[in-house]
């Protein structure tokens, strides 16, 4: 059996520094040899591999049509075909019935990323037709990096033509003319930090907005009623927007309210008693944010007026507009609710039909739509478009994700459960698992983030099925730092408070064995991003209290990647972990970060998988973190360290390629384990 790669040790703070020189023969070969040692540590599993992956692909629809999205004269829709990476997009005219019918001999194709993509790696950033029908404007990132670059294709004739801009991040919105984007610019640090118009057949482009201040990033979006551009420059905790007519792009900008810090606004377009108005989603009376809203004519702050108060309560998350309907999405109790406000019509919350779940607003459709569709899934139950008349209320599922081959979604339960943290702090927990196998201990697969604010909502995975069969539990903890209670939950997990992210794990994780849904050998645990830094902290604090890990492009090199502010986005995120510049915070940072405190004790076996050209959590912090955990170690337990050197932060960008990723993934766990297939 090949050996493990040994990386050299260097003298000084960081011994492993070396790691990060990209693109040196040293630093590539050793990234070679730890993909090579996965490997030939994974053979046994290969047979296994392959058929988890079929498994899993067995069970998606391979050739399949998405929900026709109506938009003027046309249809616009997806169609993924058995064999390709990539869905196709295409769009067919608008029967004259309302009905969502395709007319398959009259649809035309907008865009094949099978072609584009050549076999290698294609995220598209924006897929945006213009007003008029008439052109498609989108960006392609072809490396993983997430700098993009933007096309334009004329309908009519096919004629595709390539923007002469760089360092772009990907976002391209039409204003009403059909001839001029808006789009956003890159700064040495990878924030979009500018927002440039250009005119169709004219050279260059003109500034029409740029943020010098490293904590904001800047977009463009168009308002729900059309007849907006919004420009919003967001902090982790201040947001300052700027907007002007859609129907005049060379108009100078407008300010709505300066920034101020600590205050976070949203703004958008509608109509209010038929009138057009401006409502702004704002947390000035209190966390979890209010509505209001001011006229067309005078939109600046000292003209707000209060629509929809301030909630202790109940978090307001967004609001999405319609022109007879106003769409609340709100977090109650730990649970999305969606509420409506029509015109003419009481008020009504949707009722669905699980007890943890996951619901949004998938599509508000045309502005003047007496319909909008909302996405409602389970941890048992496959993803439905549900299409709600939002005079009424009633509901109709338009469209369920297929599961194919044998599936009863009845034969899973899906429970809450909740855990104690050692403040006294109840932590919620979903979990899932086929009915036979609750009531004794079983192998869980435990799933946490932690940060952000991002609610892990409850959701359905067609490759879980495969771990659920084979007698494993899934469990999410809703741990402090995510948004799952609201933004009180995010703010006791940030800044002075993430320790509590991880203490609350650990108190989900013992939860689940005191109650007999598991062993702690019997325990893997998992996270991504930030979730990764979560799992390497935990793993630092408790590790014999788990049987795995897995950590995706994990964040565990922290207070050396926050002490670079050269790197991408570090200055961005100093709202979110502290400035470490501040001797306090670089205590308090150096106190859990998962790289310096690896310590000589025995760690359960470890996957760690890394993008190369991940611009947001750098390759080098999985590798650094893996060199020092072998060499520090008291066990000789299986460490795995899987660097995509053609793939950024989001990983490969195949669909098929992302099943065989959850197969190896489950395979680890499986051999680990000792779970004979």
């Amino acid at each position: 059996m090949q050996d493990a790669p040994i990386a050299r040790i260097d003298n000084g703070d960081d011994p492993y520094r070396w790691l990060e020189n990209r693109d040196t023969d040293e630093v590539l070969d050793y990234l070679k040899a730890e993909n090579a040692f996965l490997d030939a540590q994974m053979t046994p599993q290969a047979e296994l591999r392959e058929r988890l992956f079929q498994e899993i692909k067995g069970r998606i629809r391979e050739t399949d049509l998405s929900l026709p999205s109506p938009w003027g004269p046309w249809l616009y829709y997806r169609r993924t075909t058995a064999g390709d990476e990539y869905p196709r997009h295409y769009r067919c005219p608008r029967p004259a019935d309302g009905s969502l019918t395709l007319d398959e001999q009259a649809e035309q194709l907008l865009l094949d990323p099978n072609v584009l993509a050549g076999g290698g790696f294609l995220s598209i950033g924006t897929l945006s037709i213009s007003q008029d029908h008439a052109r498609l404007a989108y960006s392609l990132d072809t490396e993983g990096d997430e700098i993009y670059r933007l096309f334009v294709k004329e309908l009519a004739t096919g004629e595709v033509t390539e923007l002469p801009f760089e360092q772009c991040d990907g976002s391209m919105t039409w204003a009403n003319d059909h001839q001029t984007l808006f789009f956003g610019e890159l700064d040495d640090t990878h924030r979009p930090h500018r927002i440039l118009r250009h005119r169709l057949g004219e050279a260059g482009a003109s500034e029409v907005y740029h943020d010098p201040d490293g904590r904001y990033f800047v977009s463009c979006y168009r308002s729900s009623s059309e007849r907006q551009l919004i420009i919003l420059s967001h902090s982790k905790t201040t947001s300052e927007a700027w907007v002007l007519p859609a129907d005049v792009p060379t108009a100078a900008p407008v300010c709505l309210a300066p920034r101020q810090e600590d205050h976070e606004y949203f703004p958008d377009h509608g109509v209010w008693n038929g009138e057009p108005c401006w409502f702004i989603r704002t947390n000035q009376d209190g966390i979890n944010y209010a509505l209001y809203r001011a006229s067309e004519r005078q939109p600046t702050r000292e003209h707000w007026q209060p629509l929809v108060p301030h909630d202790p309560q109940v978090t307001l998350e967004d609001a999405s507009l319609n022109r007879d309907a106003l769409i609340l999405s709100l977090r109650e109790n730990g649970l999305p609710v969606i509420e409506v406000r029509p015109a003419q019509a009481d008020r009504y919350r949707l009722a669905l039909p699980d007890a943890a779940y996951s619901l949004h607003v998938s599509d508000t459709l045309e502005f003047d739509s007496p319909t909008i569709r909302v996405r409602y899934e389970a941890l048992n139950r496959p993803a439905q478009i549900r299409q709600l008349e939002l005079a009424s209320g009633a509901q109709q599922v338009l469209k369920e994700t297929p599961v194919e081959g044998p599936f009863d979604p009845d034969a899973y339960v899906s429970e809450r459960r909740w855990a104690t943290a050692p403040d006294g702090t109840r932590v919620p927990i979903s979990l899932v698992a086929r009915r036979e196998t609750l009531g004794q201990p079983a192998p869980l697969y435990l799933y946490g983030y932690g940060a952000y604010g991002h609610s892990l909502d409850p959701w359905f995975s067609h490759g879980r099925l495969s771990l659920l069969d084979r007698g494993f539990v899934f469990a999410i903890a809703h741990v402090r730092g995510g948004g799952d209670l609201g933004e009180a939950w995010y703010r006791a997990g940030k800044l002075a408070h993430k320790r509590n992210t991880f203490t609350d794990f650990i108190a989900c994780a013992e939860h689940l064995v005191a109650e007999g849904y598991t062993r702690p050998e019997r325990l893997a645990i998992s996270g991504g991003s930030a979730g990764g830094l979560l799992i390497g902290a935990v793993l630092n604090m408790r590790p014999e209290l788990f049987g795995a890990a897995i950590a995706d492009v994990p964040f565990v090199d922290t207070l050396n990647t926050m002490l670079n502010p050269d790197l991408p986005l570090t200055v961005t995120e100093y709202d979110e972990w502290g400035d470490p510049n501040d001797p306090q915070v670089h205590a308090r940072i150096r106190g859990y970060a998962p790289y310096e405190n690896v310590t000589a004790q025995a760690y359960p076996p470890i996957l760690a998988v890394a993008g190369y050209n991940d611009s947001r959590v750098q390759y080098w912090e999985a590798a650094k973190w893996v060199a020092r955990l072998r060499a520090t170690r008291t066990d000789d337990n299986l460490l795995l360290l899987k660097t995509e050197l053609g793939a950024g932060h989001g990983g490969m960008s195949g669909r098929y390629q992302a099943l065989k990723d959850a197969a190896l993934e489950y395979a680890f766990l499986l051999k680990v384990f000792a779970m004979a297939d």
